[in-house]
């Protein structure tokens, strides 16, 4: 579910180095750095896959899209010949698909334009993933190596030092949040009577459908 992503990217983010840190006081601190790190690349792994299942989508929409296109072209063909034979019955039919078609390539085109916008979101969210990856491969590098210096020189602390660039990571960690991984939605509806609604529907359509032939109908007699 896209909020169900969008939530565990935005708590993986904004999780600081500190805290890590803080948690893997009393356990193995490589261990619970090198776990979030997996847990980073699964998370990068599903992303990925809703990315392609958006991917998939914008294709199947575009496709769509263009055939609706293609046959509304035909259709002024079709309406042409209708009126040349004085078939106003088959050129309102054709004029009704017409209607039909504009009716339904807006919806279409709005679906395309959030499937683009969903696949733009979770790029971002890879992209802000990704940094947090390396920070805090970074962040177990400087912990391995403070570890090591400590080691060599028992009687010097480096705590301050850490802080600092614990402290920093979290400040870019934060950066990144606000840049990347920002969504917002909202959803409106409005409830009425259907019945009136529907006939209401009806009545544009055939008003559309009268108009088009009639200035098709004399179209044809300038012509």
């Amino acid at each position: 579910m896209p909020d169900a992503i969008a939530t565990r990217v935005s708590r993986i983010i904004a999780g600081g180095a500190h805290a890590l840190l803080d948690k893997a006081e009393n356990l193995a601190p490589d261990a619970v750095m090198a776990q979030s790190i997996r847990e980073i690349d699964k998370v990068i792994g599903e992303v990925r896959g809703d990315l392609g299942k958006a991917e998939a989508g914008k294709h199947l929409l575009l496709s769509h899209i263009a055939k609706l296109n293609t046959e509304h072209v035909k259709l002024d063909e079709q309406i042409e010949i209708a009126i040349a034979e004085a078939r106003d019955d088959l050129a309102a039919a054709a004029i009704g698909r017409q209607t039909d078609i504009e009716d339904l390539l807006p919806v279409l085109e709005k679906s395309l334009d959030e499937q683009s916008e969903r696949a733009k979101e979770l790029e971002s969210f890879i992209v802000a993933l990704n940094a947090k990856k390396r920070e805090l491969e970074q962040t177990l590098t400087d912990y391995q190596t403070t570890l090591a210096a400590e080691a060599a020189a028992p009687g010097t602390s480096s705590a301050s030092s850490r802080q600092a660039r614990v402290e920093e990571a979290e400040s870019s960690f934060g950066r990144v949040l606000s840049r990347q991984t920002g969504t917002a939605a909202v959803f409106s509806g409005v409830k009425n009577d259907a019945g009136k609604l529907k006939e209401l529907a009806e009545m544009q359509r055939s008003n559309r459908i009268a108009e088009r032939l009639a200035a098709a109908k004399a179209t044809r007699v300038q012509e």
